[in-house]
C-alpha cells in the first residue's frame, strides 16, 4: 500500500525591509528650509544690509546718539505697523490709520483745552474715539461685505475733512492750542513722550513701548487661540467660520487694535509737541502698510508675523535718518523707500519659493 505525500504551502522568508517610506506631508524639513519659511527672515537680512550700508556711507550713524534717533524714528512707525500687520494677516488693511492718529491727538487736545479739564480726561475720550473709529471700520466691513480698501478710504476722507473743519471751527486756526501748562500734562508726558538715560544717551520711551508691544503681539499670534483665529480668517474666512472661528469678532477687533495703535501714537505726538497740526497724517498709512509688507506680511492675508514689521520699521528709520547723516538730499528718501519696498517684496517671494521647493 502506497502513501502519497501532499506538499503543503511553501514557506518563504519575509522580504528584506527596504528603505523606510515617508509621507512628504509629514516629513521634517531641514532646519535651513524651516528657517527660510519664517516670514521675517528676508526683512532681517535686508535690515542688516541697510544698517551696514549706512555704517559705511554715514559715519555719524556709529554714534550712540545717532542710533537713538534712528530707533526713535523706527518706534513711531513700528508701534502703528504692529496692529496694521495683524490686520493684514487677518486679510484686511486700513487706509485711515494715518489720519486716525491725528484725530486722536486733536480730540485729546481740544477737549482738554476747551473744557479746561485735566488732560487725562482728554486722553481717555480720545481712546474711546479711536476704538470707535476702528469698530466702525470693522462693522461696516462685515455688515456690507465691501472691500476694506473702499471702507477705510471713505473713513480716511471723512476724518481728513473733520480734522480740518472741526479744528478751524473750535480754535479758529489749523492747529490746536498749547496744553503744556494744564493739569496732568507732566504725568501724561512721562507715559507717552519721556526720555531716559542709557550710558549717556537719551532714549525715547516709545522705543521701550515698541519692543514690549512687539513681544506681546508675537505671543498673541503664536501662543493664543486669538492668534489662530487671525491666521484662519486671513487664509479663508468661510472655512474659518465653518470650523467655529468667530469671524465677525476677529475682524472688528483687529480694526480696533489699529485704533488703539493710532491713539497711542497720537498721544505721543501731542505730548511731544504740545500742539497738533490738523492737516498732518496724510500718507502715513502707506508707510505703516509698507513696513508691514517689508516685514513679510502678504496683502492677500493669512501669512506674516509681528517680528517682521519690527525690522521693517527699523529699515524705515535707518533710511530716514541715514540719508540725513550721510548729507544727501532728503528728497531722495521716498525714492529710496520705493526701491527698498520692491526689493523686500522680491526677497520675500524668493524666500517663500525657496522654502517650499521640494
Amino acid at each position: 500500500m502506497s502513501t502519497t505525500r501532499h506538499a503543503g504551502p511553501a514557506v518563504t522568508a519575509p522580504p528584506a525591509p527596504g528603505p523606510k517610506e515617508t509621507d512628504g506631508r509629514t516629513s521634517r524639513r531641514p532646519p535651513a528650509l524651516r528657517l527660510l519659511a519664517r516670514p521675517e527672515v528676508g526683512v532681517f537680512l535686508g535690515a542688516v544690509a541697510v544698517y551696514v550700508f549706512f555704517l559705511v556711507a554715514a559715519p555719524p550713524v556709529r554714534d550712540g546718539g545717532s542710533m537713538a534717533n534712528v530707533l526713535y524714528q523706527s518706534s513711531t512707525i513700528g508701534i502703528m505697523a504692529l496692529p496694521v500687520a495683524l490686520l493684514m494677516i487677518g486679510g484686511e488693511f486700513d487706509l485711515s490709520a494715518g489720519v486716525a492718529v491725528v484725530t486722536s491727538a486733536l480730540t485729546a487736545s481740544m477737549l482738554s483745552y476747551q473744557l479746561t479739564m485735566n488732560v487725562w480726561a482728554g486722553v481717555v475720550v480720545a481712546l474711546v474715539v479711536s476704538l470707535g473709529i476702528g469698530a466702525f471700520n470693522g462693522w461696516m466691513l462685515v455688515r456690507t461685505g465691501l472691500p476694506s480698501f473702499l471702507v477705510t478710504l471713505g473713513t480716511f476722507l471723512i476724518l481728513q475733512g473733520v480734522n480740518l473743519a472741526v479744528t478751524k471751527l473750535v480754535t479758529e486756526n489749523v492747529a490746536t492750542d498749547d496744553i503744556s501748562d494744564m493739569d496732568g500734562f507732566g504725568q501724561a508726558k512721562k507715559v507717552f513722550a519721556s526720555s531716559f538715560d542709557v550710558g549717556g544717551v537719551q532714549v525715547k520711551i516709545t522705543v521701550v513701548w515698541w519692543l514690549v508691544l512687539a513681544a506681546l503681539a508675537t505671543w498673541v499670534l503664536l501662543r493664543t487661540r486669538y492668534g489662530n483665529w487671525v491666521f484662519a480668517v486671513g487664509g479663508d474666512k468661510e472655512s474659518a467660520r465653518a470650523v467655529g472661528v468667530p469671524v465677525t469678532f476677529t475682524k472688528i477687533s483687529l480694526f480696533m487694535l489699529v485704533g488703539l495703535g493710532a491713539w497711542f501714537v497720537g498721544m505721543h505726538q501731542l505730548f511731544t509737541f504740545n500742539t497738533v497740526q490738523s492737516g498732518e497724517g496724510v500718507g502715513q498709512e502707506l508707510i505703516y502698510i509698507a513696513a508691514a509688507v517689508i516685514g513679510g506680511c502678504l496683502l492677500t492675508g493669512g501669512y506674516g508675523s509681528a517680528i517682521g514689521p519690527v525690522f521693517g520699521a527699523f529699515m524705515f528709520g535707518m533710511v530716514q535718518q541715514g540719508i540725513v547723516y550721510a548729507g544727501w538730499n532728503p528728497d531722495w528718501f521716498k525714492a529710496f523707500l520705493g526701491v527698498m519696498l520692491l526689493g523686500a517684496v522680491l526677497i520675500n517671494l524668493w524666500v517663500q519659493r525657496t522654502a517650499t521647493r521640494r
